[in-house]
């Protein structure tokens, strides 16, 4: 897969931003997703952190290739899945998670991303984040402890 071909599949180019709407892995995102990761980013901004995005939306055939590169390093499928979903269950294949860094960014969204719905969801995977609208108002969700306990993984 060529660089473009890869972007058009969900490959991040190095310092993409939430406000690259000419990125398929962020313009691609679930539209309430990226309207709250948006508004964190402004707010965020104002106290001097950038949002980067390291992943966002993904064909199924990339993330078919993230998991075939993740079965190679971890050496078998069982411990692939603590960290590369499947395409068929992988809420980055659908828009709806995005993995944001740098590690200011990160710490930034674990103090504030509950007020704009942003939540970590695996403990394994600080970048990683979806939305939760009822976190607004009661906090996010307990996280799992990586995405082989989330039972959306299990189909």
């Amino acid at each position: 897969m060529t660089d473009s071909e890869g972007t058009k599949h969900g490959a991040v180019p190095d310092g993409t931003t939430v406000f690259d709407d000419g990125v398929p892995a962020v313009a691609n995102l679930d539209p309430a997703l990226l309207t709250a990761l948006r508004q964190a980013a402004k707010a965020a901004a104002d106290d001097g952190v950038e949002f980067v995005v390291n992943g966002g939306w993904r064909s199924p055939e990339y993330q078919a290739r993230l998991l075939a590169g993740a079965i190679s390093r971890y050496g078998s499928e069982r411990e692939a899945a603590r960290w590369v979903a499947t395409p068929e269950t992988s809420p980055h294949v659908s828009g709806n998670a995005v993995d944001i860094g740098p590690p200011a960014a990160r710490t930034w969204l674990s103090r504030h991303g509950a007020a704009y719905g942003l939540c970590q969801i695996f403990r394994n995977e600080p970048w990683h984040y979806e939305l939760r609208p009822e976190a607004i108002e009661h906090g996010c969700p307990p996280m799992y402890a990586d995405p082989s306990q989330d039972p959306r993984m299990r189909r």
